[in-house]
């Protein structure tokens, strides 16, 4: 398969041109280096934490790995959902999920350790802190699951990084990585992922339906809309909208059978199609685009905005929410750690890419959508929102 033009290997020089920021970080990095002051800073009680700090970040990056499939086997065990019926000791636990005794101890240990579980009472266990969200949210479940694809991917990283879009995980998204894979893909790929993306899509749902006001609209157009969750919670949510929704047909074969369940089908209108091939329904106001853009290059991505615009009337509004980079001038929020997985994630899966907002909205501005905005959510590790208006019809 040939790279997508977004991301081939361009030749390029370093610049000659050094900042005052480039000779600080490398005055740093020597400083870093010097055994003489890491012996002092250890030495000094008000600057100890620091290398201690350094170090600590460093081991938990080598063991992160560890730690994933500390996580996975918990799950696996379904240990969260266990505990939160009630706390239970180690002979109780290994009976009800058939480990032994002497390494079930080492898993239940090393869970503590990370706050998925804590010690009760009468040598007890029970949930952690970060054990109660995965006993109440199956989503999180489904992904850390489903993460032992990219884990595979990855056991070799220089070798995933020459042969990226042909394992485990590029097989999981066939779309992602193949414009006509969506044609060949059984009925149960289908089925698959789009189960994965309704189970895991219930924080992204909440930070739009908490963030953004719908008043304004009457008809909203969701974009690759799944199996439908975002539009079956936002018909709730806004019961004076109406709803279309569009995807690949096998998709929305199964679509029409969830909001069915919910008696929503009235307010829904299933529009099938492919956006690479396909002109997009018009009638809607609001447009919205969630979870899709990163799976494309930025030549899909543009050609799916143009399209968008296009279908919108004047004063129309585009919506688009997903996980989104940080710039590369700074953190923000404490979440750029989170970018190391999306990066890797979205290689794995195909020739996508995580964009900072910036990027999305410079995309956006091309496509010729104006006043184009961040909307602020509480939670941006789970998506950012932009959005933008349809000003004029382009030439």
């Amino acid at each position: 398969m040939t790279l997508p033009a977004d991301i081939t290997h361009k030749p390029y020089s370093l610049p000659d041109v050094t900042t005052w920021h480039d000779r600080f970080l490398q005055w740093l990095e020597r400083l870093y280096t010097s055994p003489k002051l890491y012996q002092w800073s250890m030495s000094n009680p008000l600057t100890r934490w620091i290398p201690r700090r350094r170090t600590q970040k460093l081991f938990d990056l080598m063991s992160g790995f560890v730690y994933s499939q500390v996580l996975l086997g918990c799950v696996r065990l379904d240990l969260f959902k266990m505990l939160q019926q009630a706390p239970a000791d180690l002979k109780q636990i290994s009976h009800r999920v058939g480990v032994p005794e002497a390494v079930l101890q080492r898993l239940l240990l090393s869970a503590v350790s990370l706050g998925l579980l804590e010690f009760r009472s009468q040598a007890r266990y029970g949930l952690g802190p970060l054990g109660v969200p995965l006993a109440i949210h199956p989503g999180i479940g489904a992904m850390i699951e489903h993460n032992h694809l990219l884990y595979g991917d990855m056991q070799d990283p220089l070798g995933f990084l020459k042969n990226a879009w042909r394992g485990g995980m590029a097989e999981y998204w066939p779309y992602a990585h193949d414009d006509q894979a969506a044609d060949r893909a059984a009925q149960d790929k289908f089925s698959r992922y789009s189960d994965l993306m309704a189970a895991s899509q219930g924080f992204v749902v909440q930070e739009i339906l908490s963030s953004y006001a719908f008043d304004e609209h009457r008809c909203v157009l969701d974009v690759g809309a799944g199996k439908g969750r975002f539009a079956s919670e936002l018909a709730n949510h806004a019961p004076h909208l109406s709803l279309q929704l569009f995807d690949l047909p096998p998709v929305l074969a199964l679509a029409k059978d969830h909001v069915s369940a919910q008696g929503l089908l009235e307010r829904m209108r299933l529009c099938p199609g492919s956006f690479l091939h396909d002109p997009l329904p018009q009638g809607a106001d609001l447009v919205t685009l969630v979870r899709v853009a990163h799976d494309h290059p930025d030549v899909v991505v543009k050609l799916l905005l143009k399209k968008i615009h296009t279908a919108l009337p004047v004063g129309g509004v585009l919506l688009l929410a997903e996980p989104m980079a940080q710039a590369q001038s700074g953190a923000q929020d404490g979440y750029t750690q989170s970018d190391a997985y999306f990066h890797f994630y979205l290689l794995a899966m195909g020739a996508g890419r995580l964009r900072t907002p910036e990027e999305l909205m410079r995309l956006m501005q091309e496509a010729g959508f104006a006043q184009i905005e961040r909307v602020p959510n509480t939670m941006p590790i789970h998506a950012q929102i932009l959005v933008g208006r349809k000003h004029q019809c382009l030439p």
